[in-house]
């Protein structure tokens, strides 16, 4: 007999593919009857997760197509542990697809949707160009956003204007006036959409404080951090420099901590630093940032993606992740 595959253990108990990795792996919450059930079900067909995930079922392949650019960055590996959180007990297996200039993300968009190589798509960090959704709507790929709002795709979001808005709210508060914003260029045909979200953020905080917008204090730099350190310099070695700083990512908000070391700039004394994402490291350097759940979005979105494979029909679906601004030591009331 053919072994019981997790889609055998979602059909038999009423469920979705999604809530069967939930109980296995203990990612989210799951009713209790809801678990019960699922593990009963599980008991009586000896379902026996295989993490290699060689089972193909009729019309599969059992493997996700994933793209997420720029994966090395901690961020995108927090991201990622949260995919494998759910694809290693199931049946299935991970695709990374690298997509960093638009050269390749063209070439994959005319081609990966329609090869038959991936059962589903999960799309991190990228808005979606109406050339690359009339590409997924022609191949009836399940594919699911996350970091990105789109009214026409499922996803899972997080409101980064009110974010951004809220931690540069929080420098206001500490009396400064002198804030900069530090991000990727926003003209970059690869950029996400999510630098300029905090960017409109930053620009409604200092507009609702009658703080003039100061274009020479929007620090535009590639993800590099030795790039990123040498462009914060220069931000900092202003005639009349900012004494605070909103950094769009928890790496950006560390090369401003190693520019400031080099200048002998004192922090928080001198300059206050929010940064966003709350990695580990943010923790170790007393970063004060915005902390959204990397790891649970994943979980969410490859879940989602999961119920889409096994039901195509369902419609389209978002949530949204909350954040929470933790201050730490980056930050400190303006010296007078």
């Amino acid at each position: 007999m053919k072994p019981a595959t997790i889609r055998d253990v979602a059909n038999r108990a009423g469920v979705g593919i999604g809530t069967v990795s939930s109980v296995l792996n203990c990612s989210r919450p799951v009713n209790e009857a809801t678990r019960q059930k699922v593990l009963a079900t599980i008991k009586e067909l000896d379902y026996r997760p295989n993490p290699s995930g060689r089972h193909l079922s009729l019309g599969k392949t059992d493997t996700i197509g994933v793209i997420i650019p720029f994966f090395t960055v901690t961020s995108q590996i927090e991201r990622l542990r949260g995919v494998m959180a759910v694809v290693g007990p199931s049946d299935y297996d991970l695709n990374l697809f690298t997509v960093e200039t638009v050269a390749q993300r063209n070439k994959f968009f005319q081609t990966i949707p329609y090869s038959g190589q991936i059962d589903g798509l999960l799309l991190f960090y990228h808005y979606p160009t109406e050339d690359e959704l009339q590409h997924i709507r022609q191949s009836e790929l399940p594919t699911v956003l996350v970091d990105v709002a789109h009214p026409d795709v499922p996803h899972i979001f997080i409101d980064n204007v009110a974010a951004a808005r809220n931690a540069v709210e929080h420098l206001i508060a500490l009396k400064h006036r002198k804030i900069a914003y530090v991000s990727d260029y926003l003209d970059d045909p690869m950029a996400s959409n999510f630098g300029y979200q905090c960017y409109v953020g930053y620009c409604m905080a200092l507009e609702a404080a009658n703080i003039p917008l100061r274009p020479e204090y929007h620090c535009q730099s590639r993800l590099d951090r030795q790039q990123a350190r040498q462009s914060i310099v220069e931000l900092l070695s202003l005639p009349e420099p900012p004494t605070a700083i909103f950094a769009f990512s928890d790496e950006l908000a560390l090369s401003v901590l190693d520019a400031a070391c080099e200048l002998d700039i004192p922090i928080p004394n001198s300059l206050s630093v929010v940064g966003y994402n709350d990695i580990e490291l943010a923790d170790f350097a007393q970063l004060t940032t915005v902390r959204q759940n990397l790891f649970e979005a994943s979980v969410q979105g490859i879940e989602l993606l999961l119920d889409l494979i096994d039901d195509p029909d369902t419609t389209p679906i978002q949530y949204q992740i909350p954040t929470e601004l933790i201050v730490r030591h980056s930050t400190a009331p303006l010296a007078c």
